[in-house]
């Protein structure tokens, strides 16, 4: 009688996540390559596929690419974070008046990804502390955080002088010739390796596994020893950080910041993560597909601008795609109850 008792667990979870992260892939050669034929078919068209529109796409991509790697990390575990983009606004709004006071480019950037950290760390202690759904707790700390920024900022966009804002910052995202560094802004190559960190973090690290077995079943996780509570507030709190430090990436883009600017922002972070093959249900996700995700929605945002449609074919579009995702992914839940 044989003694294979069949691939692990682990290795089956694993196997299902590849898979997923080609899916995600194979749709973003998919979208990029109905836009080029589309973009082709113009009569003044053929600019899509050019390396200056690459480096555009990637450079909108690492913004939202730089959040959705932390919400990567909340979804898997099961829980959600409206207040990312309001969170992130918030960052970038402390990033440009500690330049407007004066403050040096170090202390202003350090304060920065703090606040970040901070409104992270405060969602998951509320979530962990109150026992409140997250969904409810983060819709209130998405109205918070915009206040708090408005406050900061006076209700208006804050400017701070150009000879305050060091050159390597105002680079970040610059898809100018003389800005990049081997083909791609500098910020494009910093959001990679964030990504390959996150990506051992999950794969290879005891707190990675803490991370699925939250959203998978967190009763299960409590009663297997996991200090949920902790677990819950470092998620966050890591996811904040990412947060403070896509704050540079948003600053950086106009070299100024406004209160009001990341409202709809968490809608795109969530997307990419859902449209990556993360599930609302928890216990599932990568941070190559949250990548790929990413991907996607900047494809699709250069695609529509570049054939001439409208901001709301974009929304809609998107909208259409995170649909479908989320429907393929209940599909996937009730499969395997089964």
């Amino acid at each position: 009688m044989s003694d294979d008792k069949g691939p692990s667990p682990k290795s089956n979870a694993f196997s299902v996540q590849a898979l997923n992260s080609f899916g995600v892939f194979l749709a973003l050669v998919i979208v990029f390559l109905v836009f080029l034929v589309a973009d082709q078919m113009q009569p003044d068209g053929g600019s899509f596929a050019t390396w200056r529109n690459v480096t555009v796409i990637c450079a909108q991509t690492s913004v939202i690419a730089v959040a959705a790697l932390g919400m990567t990390l909340i979804i898997i575990s099961g829980g959600i974070d409206l207040s990312a983009g309001t969170g992130l606004a918030l960052a970038a709004t402390a990033l440009a008046w500690a330049l407007d006071r004066g403050h040096s480019a170090t202390t202003a950037v350090l304060l920065c990804v703090l606040v970040g950290s901070l409104c992270g760390t405060i969602n998951g202690l509320l979530i962990s502390t109150l026992r409140v759904v997250p969904f409810i707790v983060t819709l209130g700390t998405m109205s918070i955080y915009m206040g708090f920024a408005k406050y900061i900022a006076n209700q208006t966009t804050i400017r701070p002088p150009l000879d305050a804002v060091p050159n390597w910052l105002s680079t970040l995202v610059s898809t100018n010739a003389n800005d990049r560094w081997l083909g791609f802004p500098w910020g494009v190559w910093f959001a990679l390796g964030l990504t390959i960190v996150m990506s051992l973090l999950l794969r290879y690290t005891v707190f990675g596994r803490y991370v699925f077995a939250l959203g998978s079943n967190e009763a299960t996780a409590r009663l297997c020893g996991i200090n949920v509570p902790l677990v819950k507030t470092s998620i966050y709190a890591i996811s904040g950080g990412l947060v403070g430090i896509a704050g540079l990436y948003h600053f950086s883009k106009l070299s100024s910041a406004n209160p009001t600017s990341g409202l709809g922002m968490e809608l795109e972070i969530i997307a990419a993560v859902v449209i990556g093959g993360g599930s609302l249900s928890g216990g599932q996700g990568s941070v190559l597909g949250t990548l790929n995700g990413a991907l996607i929605i900047a494809v699709i945002g250069s695609g529509c601008t570049l054939l001439g449609f409208q901001n709301f074919t974009t929304d809609i579009i998107i909208g259409g795609i995170i649909i479908a995702a989320v429907t393929l992914d209940q599909y996937r839940q009730r499969r395997f109850a089964t």
